[in-house]
């Protein structure tokens, strides 16, 4: 099972509860201390480019050509070999994908979780 949550929700303690907890970020969560977070795993080659996320929130596109480009981002070797340790950890229990932004479904960690579940 994957899941989405913003880093600054408490973790879901129990074995329903977030499992590992993988922050999805480039960028560390502003005021957020890092034993608070309980962050287990933060594999930054998944994590757009900063070029893309200024491109994005620059106004540059739309949602669809953003996914479009992050995806090919994701075909990198790096984020390919981190790809596939996040399956193994997924297929071991549950993985909850973490990100600072406002609307976490609608963000890059829902596209990831989308590839990682394919």
């Amino acid at each position: 099972m994957i899941r989405v949550r913003r880093v600054y929700d408490p973790p879901e303690p129990g074995a329903d509860g977030d499992g590992v907890r993988v922050l999805v970020d480039r960028l560390w969560p502003r005021g957020l201390a890092k034993e608070r977070a309980a962050v287990d795993e933060w594999p930054k080659a998944v994590a757009p480019s900063a070029e893309l996320r200024r491109w994005f929130h620059g106004g540059g596109g739309t949602a669809h050509e953003f996914r479009a480009r992050y995806e090919a981002e994701l075909a990198a070797p790096e984020a390919v070999a981190e790809l596939g340790r996040l399956r193994g950890l997924a297929a071991s229990g549950p993985v909850t994908l973490l990100t600072a932004v406002k609307d976490p479904e609608g963000s890059h960690a829902a596209v990831l979780a989308d590839v990682l579940s394919r």
